[in-house]
């Protein structure tokens, strides 16, 4: 008789493997931007597990330490377990302006993180505050208590190496693009998907942002003449260059001792691109003359930034070294004194 049965159960398991290869969960996706949905009005990206082993980002993992150091997020940190600086590899943000009307829009934001969780301690944790587990369509996550009147907050522990925190409305969504392979998500080529050419996704950082979902940046008939005088005449016609910006998108990249940045503004206005691009040389110009004297040594640093004017937008790009950031960081704390 088990001579029999056994090669039939083996025969069973094996129809039970191949069929799950053609289940509706094959199309499953955890690629982070493909969760971030496709008409986001801005999306940003950092590769924590590429800086926390360069010096460069110590002053930003130091604040990380500072808000964790007391308070409920300390306590949370000790129940879950979690260290952010060692746990955390990337972290995706995005944001959709949803609804109108006289009082403005309102943000519905997602935050998409890859690393390694203690999903047992983070449930019991978020349980402790108040947090209830839900049954959505697509997988369970736990509601977040509401506080002062604020769009209901969720966060899913998909698994020990995904969390997805927001609105419960972007989390739910999310967990269907997850489910879906991402049919409605960003890397579905729609609205700023079609843009993440313009950043090198192996940036340490980067963001994107759709300007024409913010309407008060949205003035087109609104230019600034260009003065590179003492009170801030090229900011100003940088910011009336900017009301005609379709997109904005940002970069950086740490590598040994130094920071490599660029941003883009694009606009199909050719004089709003011009304005832009005599702008930004003329603010080049101003910071030249502002330190010449003080650190003459960074003259040479902002000279070699380079402002260009393509067929549809401008970009300004450059090095920072890591002592001129470093400078920045120290300054900022002897001001906070």
């Amino acid at each position: 008789m088990t001579a029999r049965v056994l090669p039939r159960v083996f025969l069973a398991l094996c129809l039970v493997v191949l069929g799950a290869g053609s289940a509706p969960g094959v199309g499953l996706t955890e690629d982070p931007l493909a969760l971030v949905p496709a008409d986001a009005a801005t999306v940003g990206v950092i590769h924590w597990s590429e800086l926390r082993s360069n010096p460069l980002a110590a002053p930003l993992f130091a604040q990380m330490d500072d808000v964790s150091v007391g308070g409920d997020g300390a306590r949370f940190l000790r129940e879950t377990g979690l260290t952010p600086r060692e746990d955390i590899d990337t972290m995706v943000l995005a944001m959709t302006r949803v609804g109108s009307g006289a009082s403005g829009a309102s943000s519905d934001g997602l935050v998409i993180v890859e690393g390694r969780f203690d999903l047992v301690r983070i449930a019991g944790a978020l349980t402790a505050r108040g947090a209830v587990l839900r049954k959505g369509a697509s997988a369970a996550y736990y509601r977040l208590p509401s506080e002062n009147d604020r769009r209901d907050g969720a966060v899913a522990l998909v698994n020990p190496h995904l969390v997805i925190a927001g609105s419960e409305a972007a989390v739910v969504a999310a967990l269907g693009r997850r489910e879906s392979g991402g049919a409605d998500g960003l890397m579905a080529g729609g609205g700023l998907g079609k843009s993440l050419p313009r950043v090198n996704r192996d940036a340490s950082a980067w963001a994107l942002v759709d300007l024409t979902r913010f309407p008060a940046t949205q003035h087109l008939e609104l230019h600034a003449d260009v003065h590179v005088d003492e009170d801030g005449g090229p900011s100003r016609a940088i910011v009336g260059a900017m009301k005609s910006m379709s997109l904005l998108a940002l970069q950086a990249t740490v590598h040994g001792d130094a920071l490599d940045v660029s941003a883009t503004g694009v606009t199909n206005d050719a004089e709003s691109r011009d304005l832009l691009e005599d702008s930004l040389r003329g603010l080049l110009a101003m910071w030249r003359l502002a330190i010449q004297e003080k650190s003459p040594d960074l003259v040479s640093v902002i000279r070699r930034f380079r402002v260009e004017n393509d067929a549809d937008g401008v970009s300004i790009s450059g090095t920072l070294p890591g002592s001129f950031l470093r400078s920045l960081a120290s300054n900022r704390q002897a001001s906070k004194k």
